[in-house]
């Protein structure tokens, strides 16, 4: 006797491999994309955050290195929670980037903004 399976995602009856959890390949991407929403959601913020934050840095630096104070990256709406990696150098100065596009912390607010081309192996 064989027993009948029903889609995960609309409870339609399930025809073909034993194994299967889905009767289509739309109910499939629906549930996964349901499943996924919350995170993907977060991780779309994130980057738009982190595309933001470049381009700006990419904006305030045509020529490959320049001093800004912290006002005028705030005045263009930096955020300076997100980044996507740090580089430290030998002697210990931390680099802060987003993605080719990166930053030094100087003293009085200012900023060293840097690109890095030999960033992609």
């Amino acid at each position: 006797m064989e027993t009948v399976k029903n889609c995960l995602e609309c409870g339609n009856p399930i025809v073909g491999r034993t194994d299967k959890k889905f009767c289509t390949d739309q109910c499939r991407t629906s549930c996964n994309n349901r499943l996924n929403s919350d995170a993907s959601n977060y991780m779309r913020s994130v980057n738009r955050i982190l595309r933001k934050n470049r381009k700006i840095l990419s904006g305030l630096n045509p020529n490959g290195k320049i001093k800004v104070h912290r006002k005028k990256l705030q005045a263009h709406g930096f955020n300076f929670k997100f980044v996507t990696n740090l580089y430290t150098t030998r002697a210990g100065t931390i680099y802060y980037f987003c993605y080719d596009q990166g930053y030094l912390p100087l003293e009085e607010d200012y900023f060293m903004i840097v690109e890095r081309e030999e960033y992609v192996d």
